[in-house]
This record gives structure tokens, C-alpha cells and sequence, in this order.
């Protein structure tokens, strides 16, 4: 019979009634929380994308754009703040032949991710997907869906409720 060698991530505990030791398993801990942040409202994907921009004759989409930089700030603190910048560029992005919005738009995919990580997720959310599903129309939808995922992790909490950071 031999015994495991040194450093080889063995625990052994005593059981009583046989007499000898059993292996234990191990327990994988839960992430421990690094900070707070505001929970970000949840929303309708499809709504986002083609419901209320459509009503609103295109401004919803401006107000998401903000809306949704501003969320994220707000949730974690060191995705920095820049909602006014997004909707600057997207109002003044003519000026810049379209570049500028466009570099808005990739770094959303980036700041999506890092929300994604903060929350203890697998980040899936990525800025070059959004750019190609953008240019096609379903940048919006697919940004959506990848910030419900950080909304649903955190349950039934409200927006705007304090909520930890894991990562």
C-alpha cells in the first residue's frame, strides 16, 4: 500500500468507525467579493434593438448608447466613464468620416466583457462580433443579450441595487 507523496493535493480524514482514512473531496470555494457596484437594468433585447428605436424614429438608440455606458460605469468603477463621449460620437461621428463611432462601438464589446468578469462570468461578449453584427444591423441585439448576463447573474435584484464584484 503506499502513500501519496508529498505535495500531491491528498487530504485524508479520519473515519471513526473503520479505523483507517478516507479521501475528503475537495470543495471549490465561491469567488470572493473585490467590490460593489449599481446593478444594471435589465432589457428587452429585442425591444432595444427594433421596438422602441423604430417608435422613436432612431433617438432610442442614441439614449441606449448613453444609457448603456453609463449603466456600466455605475455597476463597475474602473470601466471608465464614458457616456458622453459615446453619444458625442455618435452625434459629431460625421466629422470623423464614421471612425469615431465605429471605435465606440468595438470598445462597448470590451467594456461588456470586463462587466462580464467583474461578475464572475465567463466572458463571451466581443467587440470585433459586435462590430461585424453591427455593420449588418444586430450590434444592438447582440450587446443586449450579452448585458443581460451580467443583469441575470445577479438575479432579482433591482437596478441600481449594490450589488459585489468578484473579479
Amino acid at each position: 500500500m503506499g502513500h501519496p507523496q508529498q505535495g500531491q493535493g491528498h487530504h485524508y480524514q479520519q473515519a471513526g468507525h473503520q479505523g483507517g482514512y478516507a479521501p475528503v473531496p475537495q470543495q471549490q470555494q465561491a469567488p470572493v467579493a473585490v467590490g460593489a457596484g449599481a446593478n444594471m437594468k435589465r432589457r428587452n433585447p429585442v425591444g432595444a434593438w427594433l421596438g422602441l428605436p423604430l417608435i422613436t424614429f432612431g433617438i432610442y438608440g442614441l439614449v441606449w448608447f448613453y444609457k448603456v455606458h453609463s449603466e456600466l460605469h455605475g455597476y463597475d468603477r474602473r470601466i471608465g466613464d464614458s457616456a458622453v463621449n459615446a453619444l458625442l460620437s455618435m452625434i459629431f461621428g460625421v466629422i470623423t468620416l464614421g471612425i469615431w463611432p465605429l471605435v465606440m462601438w468595438v470598445k462597448l464589446g470590451g467594456r461588456i466583457a470586463a462587466a462580464q468578469r467583474a461578475a464572475g462570468l465567463q466572458p463571451t461578449c466581443s467587440g470585433g462580433i459586435g462590430f461585424l453584427l453591427g455593420v449588418i444591423g444586430f450590434g444592438v441585439l447582440y450587446y443586449q443579450i450579452q448585458l443581460n448576463k451580467v443583469v441575470d447573474r445577479y438575479g432579482a435584484t433591482p437596478p441600481g441595487q449594490q450589488v459585489s464584484l468578484v473579479a
